[in-house]
């Protein structure tokens, strides 16, 4: 394929999947302004293995498998950012429930599950990614992805249905 050809084939796919692909690093991560850098990272790394890209089964899984990397790279050094404030003591940890809006807020229950679980809930539901393809992308077994899938729903729910309807926090 000729450098224009491989140039006009990338913008394509750049077109057809960048919504797809900030949508998945946000779900990911609960970060707009990482999720669109996030999807632009994806992108630069797409470019550079862009023939590998083309020749996969399916290059938006290849596609999401970086994104879905690179997000679980950002949360990391968040993680660590973070405790390093705490251990400063320039970050309070109690954020009891006292900032839940009155709205039900799926994303706030999505960043209380665990990583793996919040990855295969985000591509199986948010993204309707069949089990083959996430299993693909977070390289692990098509049995996790259906067990961490139906956890992650199971806990996605309880969470949705503990949180308080009303402003303010509740103690109990």
């Amino acid at each position: 394929m000729s450098d224009l050809g491989a140039e006009y084939a990338f913008r394509r796919f750049f077109d057809d999947h960048h919504t797809d692909l900030s949508r998945l690093a946000y779900l990911v991560t609960g970060d707009s302004q990482a999720a669109d850098d996030l999807a632009a990272d994806a992108f630069v790394e797409v470019w550079r293995h862009w023939e590998r890209v083309q020749a996969a089964d399916s290059p938006i899984a290849y596609a999401r498998g970086i994104v879905t990397n690179l997000a679980r790279q950002w949360i990391k050094k968040q993680t660590r950012e973070r405790a390093g404030l705490l251990r400063l003591g320039l970050l309070r940890r109690d954020r009891s429930e006292s900032d839940t809006p009155a709205v039900l807020d799926v994303r706030a229950a999505l960043q209380r599950l665990p990583q793996r679980r919040r990855e295969c809930v985000v591509l199986r539901y948010a993204l309707d990614v069949p089990e083959k393809e996430v299993a693909a992308i977070l390289g692990i077994s098509v049995g996790a992805v259906k067990s961490h899938t139906s956890r992650g729903a199971a806990q996605l729910s309880e969470y949705l249905r503990g949180m308080p309807l009303m402003m303010g926090g509740h103690h109990g």
